[in-house]
């Protein structure tokens, strides 16, 4: 079984958005500025990553990413806003294993620099996201 968590992280002027394998290792990164939806990232997040499940939390529930899963061979699996009229249905017992993006972003927010965002400019940030993700990988 092969799946993807999806999930994002940040602070107040970035996000970083994660598409981690079922080992809880990286597989990519997008960062964006803080005020874009976490929706807008997804498609790009698991473009050309095939995978059995994606598991991510409510906040990527739309049909539109929904049917992108669909179509690459995946399930979606993650709970219904609360606002669907026809709240569809998911595996809880997959959906548990989404405790692996939360984890990532515990692992690499120990590395202090990227916990407190030292770096003025995206590149240099994201130079260093891509270090601690060698060290998570080693790890």
């Amino acid at each position: 079984m092969t799946w993807q968590s999806v999930g994002r992280g940040g602070g107040l002027t970035t996000k970083l958005h994660v598409a981690v394998d079922a080992l809880g290792n990286p597989l990519r990164v997008i960062l964006s500025a803080g005020q874009i939806a976490d929706i807008k990232q997804a498609a790009a997040l698991i473009k050309d990553q095939p995978a059995e499940f994606i598991v991510a939390d409510k906040g990527y529930d739309s049909d539109a990413l929904i049917e992108t899963i669909t179509a690459q061979g995946s399930q979606a699996v993650f709970p219904p806003r609360s606002n669907r009229l026809n709240p569809r249905s998911f595996d809880r017992h997959i959906y548990e294993s989404r405790n692996l993006i939360e984890r990532f972003f515990g692992r690499i927010k120990q590395f202090r620099r990227i916990a407190t965002r030292y770096d003025k400019l995206a590149k240099s940030f994201l130079s260093f996201i891509h270090l601690a993700y060698v060290f998570v990988w080693l790890a």
